[in-house]
């Protein structure tokens, strides 16, 4: 007895082969093309506020890598030698080439975010970047972000590199968690490293110094330090305090200043300031 025909398992690769067919004319058809398509323009997208690079680097890193493009056929631009030559510019931490058939190259640059300005104790000055990377300081453009000074021992070695010592990564950690909080990131104006290692937040509104120690269960301190702020700062001022110590997680240890000092401190505090930030805690 004959077998039966299985016409919908040929069907199924009937299709298969008529797609592959079609996907290795439609390959032949872009090869071809590009063969032909010349370059008729370079469009440059570089999002975000920051400028750390500008439109007229790219384009002098384009032709110093390779040379003039308009004009040339698509088929012999290398656009992964293109997105290579880029990403090894410190302030570039992304970048995508792509040309379209109508011969048009696009390069898209995703600049390095900056959360925190390093001045060392060697007098050398640099970025962290969001990643947590050390980058260098631009010519063109001065990031408003947090800066770190003191007895900080981390060098830079002239090239984006990640982070050799604790005390840098507590520095980062805690200089992110004050970016992405908005409230922080109105109050906390520097980060100061003592000759303990400590790490003292140095406020806007009030003329204390704030020990946080290290990032070790960071955002528990900073929790301890806003109830401190709500609940003791409305009964003393915003001045009565010469340091609050939140490195111990269970406790805040403060030292008072005299009513002589309180006294000439309030007269220095901004109103706009004060009363900014004491909203801004009554609302958290």
């Amino acid at each position: 007895m004959l077998k039966r025909i299985n016409w919908s398992a040929i069907f199924t690769g009937f299709a298969w082969l008529v797609s592959l067919a079609g996907v290795v004319v439609l390959l032949s058809f872009i090869n071809i093309k590009k063969q032909t398509v010349k370059c008729t323009d370079v469009k440059i997208l570089i999002p975000g506020a920051d400028n750390f690079i500008e439109r007229e680097e790219i384009d002098q890193i384009l032709r110093e890598d390779q040379g003039v493009l308009l004009g040339r056929n698509i088929e012999n631009i290398n656009i992964h030698k293109i997105e290579k030559k880029l990403q090894s510019n410190p302030y570039i931490a992304f970048a995508k080439v792509y040309v379209e058939m109508d011969g048009v190259l696009h390069i898209e640059v995703k600049q390095r975010q900056p959360v925190v300005r390093i001045l060392n104790s060697s007098g050398q000055d640099f970025y962290i970047d969001n990643d947590g990377l050390k980058m260098p300081i631009s010519s063109n453009f001065t990031a408003n972000v947090l800066v770190a000074t003191g007895n900080i021992t981390e060098v830079f070695g002239s090239r984006v590199d990640t982070l050799h010592t604790k005390l840098a990564n507590d520095i980062y950690k805690t200089a992110l968690f004050i970016k992405r909080d908005t409230l922080w990131d109105s109050q906390i104006e520097q980060l100061v490293v003592d000759q303990k290692n400590d790490i003292e937040l140095i406020p806007r509104v009030g003329d204390q110094r704030i020990i946080l120690g290290n990032a070790d269960s960071l955002g528990k301190k900073m929790t301890n330090l806003l109830l401190f702020y709500k609940k003791a700062m409305p009964q003393v001022g915003w001045d009565a305090y010469r340091t609050i110590n939140i490195k111990y997680t269970n406790q805040i240890v403060c030292e008072k200043r005299d009513s002589t000092a309180i006294a000439r401190k309030r007269k220095t505090i901004s109103s706009s300031d004060s009363l900014r930030i004491q909203q801004k805690v009554a609302d958290s």
